[in-house]
């Protein structure tokens, strides 16, 4: 595998729904849909504790004093939690998403379906955990896992955005190509001037926020998972500082 297919993959998959979309119209059930969200939910899960398996791998736990690498991811996480609480990164992210669908809002008559379908399309595909945790991961060479739960996600959501809204879905496909291969060169990046077991800090603080999504896709609890996301910074810090007890 290649660099970038994770996005790749997620680009094809919205073209594809999209036109799927098109073609059959609101002829999927609602409780069909529901039943599909809930499986990727499951699979969320299990995404979420394949990549928490790097809290007990020999490279983290050697570098690291005895406990630590539970007790750094937990720091990262609230570190995190805190400054992306201070941020409002969440509500910021929700405000945004407002702001542009009353400003593109298909109420105007010279917008159009299509530019409402292309900006709702893009912000639910381009904002969002999964979109930076899996680029990141692709970058890092860490596997393409999440990008490619997020594309099946994605592509049913295209599905049934484009039989409302038409082309214009499709065309979210090229923010998406931007804003994912931009966090994919962050995590190449990454991944070539951490170390190995921050590299693994990265993934563990990544995988509780992967149980959180998983969490909110099965309706069991809804978390602010965005205000997690500056623990991807804090993780890699936490274990390096944890590293120099050792």
């Amino acid at each position: 595998m290649f660099i970038g297919l994770g996005t790749i993959i997620n680009i094809i998959t919205i073209t594809l729904g999209s036109f799927i979309g098109i073609l059959t119209g609101n002829r999927i059930p609602e409780k069909l849909r529901d039943q599909i969200t809930n499986i990727l939910g499951c699979i969320t899960l299990i995404v979420a504790a394949d990549n928490l398996t790097s809290i007990w791998s020999r490279t983290f736990s050697s570098a690291v004093p005895r406990g630590w690498t539970t007790l750094g991811t937990l720091t990262a996480l609230i570190l995190g939690g805190i400054v992306g609480y201070l941020l409002k990164l969440e509500t910021r992210l929700e405000d945004f998403g407002t702001m542009l669908k009353e400003k593109f809002s298909a109420s105007k008559p010279d917008r159009g379906n299509f530019l409402e379908g292309f900006m709702a399309a893009s912000l639910l595909f381009v904002i969002g955990p999964l979109a930076i945790l899996g680029s990141v991961s692709d970058g890092m060479r860490s596997g393409i896992q999440q990008l490619v739960l997020k594309s099946t996600l994605d592509g049913f959501a295209a599905i049934a955005f484009a039989s409302s809204f038409g082309w214009g879905v499709a065309f979210a496909a090229i923010p998406v190509g931007i804003v994912q291969f931009f966090w994919t060169a962050v995590g190449y990046f990454l991944g070539n001037i951490l170390s190995d077991y921050q590299v693994a800090s990265l993934s563990a603080a990544g995988g509780v926020m992967l149980f959180g999504i998983g969490l909110r896709l099965l309706k069991i609890k809804s978390m602010n998972i965005a205000d997690l996301l500056p623990a991807l910074i804090f993780a890699p810090l936490v274990a390096w500082c944890a590293h120099q007890l050792v």
